[in-house]
């Protein structure tokens, strides 16, 4: 129990800490970990050639989960600072979120893997994007209190 809390307590922390280039780097990697879990149980469930209804229900939650990551990043976007970036990163997640309708429905591991190479191109750039920043910032003159001693 106690390190599930210290497990739980870290996560936390790591988020709380995070700048916004890292959250959005830790939401893709939610999402590629999700859609991963959703494809292995579906390529479990074809070896198997018999639907079990457990395994179809954590796929199920899987993908939808996915598709919440996908929801809260097209809501975290900044259409007046982004611009036609955010406008092309909206139709994406908007067309991403369509395909994990239709392959949760169909059952379609093909597609899944289809949004999740091409999450994983983005979970690329965006760290880049991330790590770029935060040397950025660790350049900067550091402004206020120093607590540091």
């Amino acid at each position: 129990m106690a390190i599930k809390n210290a497990s739980s307590t870290y996560k936390e922390t790591t988020i709380i800490t995070a700048g916004q280039g890292q959250l959005i780097v830790m939401l893709y990697d939610e999402a590629v970990k999700q859609l991963t879990k959703a494809i292995n149980l579906l390529e479990e469930d074809n070896k198997q050639k018999k639907k079990d209804p457990g395994r179809i229900e954590q796929i199920n939650k899987a993908v939808m989960k996915t598709e919440e990551i996908l929801t809260e990043l097209m809501v975290s976007l900044d259409f007046e600072q982004g611009g036609e970036i955010s406008k092309n990163l909206f139709s994406l997640y908007t067309w991403f979120n369509r395909e994990l309708i239709e392959a949760n429905i169909t059952k379609d591991i093909g597609r899944l893997s289809t949004v999740k190479k091409l999450l994983i191109e983005l979970r690329d750039s965006w760290s880049k994007i991330a790590s770029q920043n935060t040397v950025d910032h660790t350049n900067r003159e550091a402004v206020g209190l120093n607590i540091a001693g």
